[in-house]
């Protein structure tokens, strides 16, 4: 599993023009699934989105001092969104090829395991893209902070 994370000041999805997923200080995830990716990997894809020290305190208190604080601590959201293309492959040509990303059936419920395992587990507020649709994504980073995770 890879998963892109950054920091946000807001970050949006929507779906044929509609707003479909919102949220403000916290973290956007895009999330690539491999087809030999399970519960392990859910399992600690989520401890890591939950506990990495990634968002300014002066977002939840302003008289906090500038050390990074985790998701599960301060209650700020993540914004899951669904990305088969962390796992393109450009080593070759100039046509990406996607044939490490597990197809669509089986990543599906591995994705909402993800986000399951992020609101019941760890207690963090979980919002999602639209699995499998044109999405379109804007975020504003904060920082900019951004961390590849590979689990």
């Amino acid at each position: 599993m890879r998963v892109l994370l950054q920091a946000v000041a807001e970050a949006r999805v929507s779906v044929q023009g509609q707003q479909i997923a919102q949220i403000g200080r916290g973290v956007l995830a895009f999330v690539g699934i491999s087809p030999t990716d399970g519960s392990a990997q859910i399992q600690k894809a989520a401890r890591k989105i939950a506990q990495l020290k990634m968002v300014q305190p002066q977002a939840i208190q302003p008289e906090s001092e500038s050390e990074r604080v985790n998701l599960e601590d301060s209650g700020l959201p993540v914004l899951l969104v669904s990305q088969f293309t962390l796992y393109a492959d450009v080593r070759k040509g100039k046509k990406p090829g996607f044939s490490h990303a597990a197809p669509g059936e089986v990543a599906r419920p591995l994705f909402d395991v993800l986000a399951d395992e992020l609101r019941t587990t760890w207690h963090v507020p979980v919002f999602t893209g639209q699995f499998g649709a044109h999405m379109e994504v804007s975020l504003l980073n904060d920082g900019p902070f951004t961390l590849w995770v590979e689990v």
